[in-house]
């Protein structure tokens, strides 16, 4: 079936994006073809904005507007633990709990000699460097429970450790609300080595 360009063009850009398939782009599509051009002037803006106006963290190398983000900005934060993620995205995962007030670092990745990301290709060294400016105490390593993410983790240990600091991890095993008898070996083997007191 031939449909307009437009529509097939808009379709193909779409589909280009993250989980999005064919099917779904043309429903965001034909979506955004309905909408009136006040809301699709906006959606546009933003799109450029995100590119325009977002660029990365001095200190951390998080999403911000400015030299440094809200995070690193805040006098609220506890300045001696930082948090290490592997993208931006988990520093909003884990802003969205309330439950850490310290700051973060983004590595931008994780190590993955198959695919030619090296130490250098990462944040690794503007974390040491970090170290040396700032006065931390903790550095939390919340990679990522696969293989390069384990793998990016026991490196990044081994570079902390002689510097004195304590190198935590966060804890793994079950999601809360979940069951035991869904749950693969290695996650209840996990909740198992991590469990705490009561």
């Amino acid at each position: 079936m031939q449909i307009a360009e437009p529509l097939a063009v808009a379709i193909e850009e779409l589909s280009k994006l993250p989980s999005i398939g064919k099917k779904t782009a043309q429903r965001l599509a034909l979506f955004i073809l309905k909408m009136d051009d006040d809301r699709v002037d906006n959606l546009l803006k933003s799109i450029k904005e995100l590119k325009t106006k977002l660029k990365s963290c001095s200190r951390c190398n998080n999403l911000s507007e400015d030299e440094l983000c809200e995070v690193c900005k805040s006098t609220k934060r506890d300045k001696s633990i930082i948090c290490v993620v592997e993208e931006a995205s988990d520093v909003i995962a884990i802003e969205k709990t309330h439950e850490f007030s310290g700051l973060y670092h983004v590595l931008g990745g994780v190590l993955s000699p198959l695919t030619g990301i090296t130490p250098d290709s990462l944040k690794i060294k503007e974390l040491l460097k970090r170290f040396e400016k700032e006065n931390i105490k903790e550095v939390i390593l919340a990679l990522n429970p696969d293989t390069e993410g384990e793998t990016t983790s026991l490196y990044l240990a081994k570079l902390i450790k002689p510097l004195n600091m304590k190198v935590t991890r966060i804890a793994r095993g079950l999601p809360v609300g979940g069951d035991l008898e869904f749950a693969d070996e290695a996650t209840i083997g996990r909740a198992m080595i991590n469990r705490l007191s009561i």
